[in-house]
């Protein structure tokens, strides 16, 4: 009896350079994962759990399994699929290429450069408690910062993969000793009650969507762990260091923001706390490390934030125009967007492209916007990609998969009850922010057919 025939859709033969390390790639994934987010985020997921800290606990490790389920996915496709373009060429094997499509044209039009421009005002607005700098300014900052990381990585991954390796440990020593002092010098019991503290009253209903809303708050500060499959063609043996990379950073990320958010709860009372968030100062990690270590802690934080929010515009840079080189070389967008620089190798029209979409967002959008946008989005394309493995597990069974999920399809179908249920809650909760993200890929569709057409004609 013949052995099934086994359907190869891997191949190492590529036009870029495989010149990412799994370190390199665990750095484009902590280094888009850890941002700005770190200092703030945590207010929001207290006044999500009725500023329980026990609940804003529990949503941090939530948020960090819901991650760590996707990337199992992710890293299952990514290892049958090592292509630029990532969640995109999962989505077309797994469905149709147009929902593939639509995924990578929403990373083009919103979900890059949003996630891009949100960095780019945050970083000078969190400057602003050391310098005297107006709005006007901020968006000034903001421009100046893309070109220049859009330049960097305009010659080559080598230079962008360098830059990504220093600014993520030049972020995580400040980090680690903010929260290392938080734990240890803190004298502040905290009070892990998984009961709200704000009055809320205690039922079940309320509790569940306490939790999913904190969880959303911190699925901000999460996201960017799916862009490391977005350079997987240019990873050294994908099939290897994509699974260790992709369990590695989100194992290593969710452990550093619980620990962090903990040392700031052994560091600040509740009421402290209380106060600096409702007079809308969220930092409380800035505050913390203030107390904790005076002008020193100042002086770290200022130094985190920086190299965490350099690091991840930095990754966000490097890895969406792949998405966006991937539909242009299979003939479905323009194609100046699927040639990679002759020298380079890299899609230098799409990051050209990419820096001026980010630059308007910066002019034109506010943070929080950008935010909620980038997030939905994000939580709609993982969810499909999830669903994604069982649909070609059933339609591909002989595909060659140098790594499989274990407790198939177990897994699976939790990461994907948990994506589902939070883009629902997404929907309830800000259905104005939510609507863009949903008009976007329609119109993606629309404009994959008119070029599909094109394409056909061609042919022909």
């Amino acid at each position: 009896m013949k052995a099934p025939k086994t359907e190869t859709l891997t191949s190492e033969k590529t036009e870029f350079r495989r010149e990412i390390t799994t370190w390199g790639a665990i750095s484009i994934m902590g280094g888009i994962m850890i941002g700005s987010g770190i200092f703030y985020i945590g207010s929001y997921a207290l006044m999500r759990s009725g500023m329980s800290q026990g609940l804003a606990l529990v949503a941090w490790l939530i948020g960090g399994l819901v991650s760590l389920l996707g990337a199992i996915c992710y890293a299952e496709l990514g290892t049958m699929m090592p292509k630029a373009g990532g969640a995109q060429i999962y989505l077309n094997a797994a469905y149709h290429p147009c929902v593939g499509y639509a995924k990578a044209f929403s990373a083009f039009a919103i979900g890059g450069p949003a996630s891009i421009a949100a960095l780019a005002i945050a970083l000078p607005t969190a400057c602003r408690s050391f310098i005297d700098i107006s709005d006007t300014g901020v968006k000034v900052a903001g421009v100046v910062l893309i070109i220049g990381f859009t330049a960097i990585n305009y010659f080559g991954i080598k230079l962008g993969d360098k830059v990504q390796k220093y600014t993520m440990v030049a972020k995580l020593i400040p980090i680690i000793l903010i929260l290392i002092a938080g734990i240890f010098l803190g004298k502040v019991t905290p009070n892990l009650s998984m009961v709200p503290q704000d009055g809320t009253p205690v039922t079940f209903s309320n509790m569940v969507s306490m939790i999913a809303f904190s969880v959303v708050a911190t699925l901000w500060a999460y996201d960017g762990w799916a862009n490391v499959s977005a350079v997987g063609e240019e990873i050294k043996d994908p099939h290897k260091n994509l699974p260790r990379a992709l369990m590695a950073g989100v194992g290593m990320v969710t452990a550093i923001y619980v620990l962090f958010n903990f040392s700031i709860f052994r560091v600040l009372e509740p009421g402290k706390i209380s106060s600096l968030v409702e007079s809308g100062d969220y930092y409380l990690g800035t505050a913390a490390a203030k107390q904790t270590l005076g002008y020193v802690g100042g002086v770290a934080v200022l130094l985190a934030m920086i190299f965490s929010m350099l690091s991840s515009m930095n990754g966000m840079i490097i890895t969406y125009p792949r998405m966006t080189y991937a539909i242009a070389e299979d003939g479905h967008f323009f194609s100046l967007f699927g040639k990679l620089h002759p020298t380079h190798k890299v899609p230098g029209n799409a990051l050209i492209v990419q820096a001026i979409i980010s630059c308007i967002f910066v002019i034109f959008r506010s943070l929080s916007s950008l935010t909620t946008l980038v997030t939905f989005s994000g939580l709609l394309w993982n969810f499909l990609v999830a669903v994604g493995v069982i649909v070609l597990r059933y339609r591909m069974p002989n595909a060659e998969r140098p790594y499989k999920i274990r407790l198939y399809p177990y897994l699976v179908i939790v990461a994907s009850l948990a994506f589902f249920g939070l883009i629902v809650n997404q929907i309830i909760t800000k259905p104005e922010t939510v609507s863009i993200g949903l008009i976007v890929p329609v119109v993606a569709v629309l404009v994959y057919f008119i070029f599909d057409q094109r394409l056909k004609k061609t042919v022909q």
